[in-house]
């Protein structure tokens, strides 16, 4: 899995925010992993 430091840093910044956050872009292009990572990030932070 490749890691996409580009678009997570631009969501980043709205992780304590109350915006939904949507991620938008063509089919089979890996939004899905890009919230993963997303969401094993936040996790890291919440234990440390």
């Amino acid at each position: 899995m490749i890691y996409r430091e580009h678009y997570i840093k631009q969501v980043r910044e709205f992780y304590d925010s109350d915006l939904i956050k949507i991620i938008t872009e063509i089919r089979r292009s890996g939004k899905s992993i890009i919230l993963e990572q997303i969401k094993n990030e936040i996790k890291e932070k919440q234990i440390i």
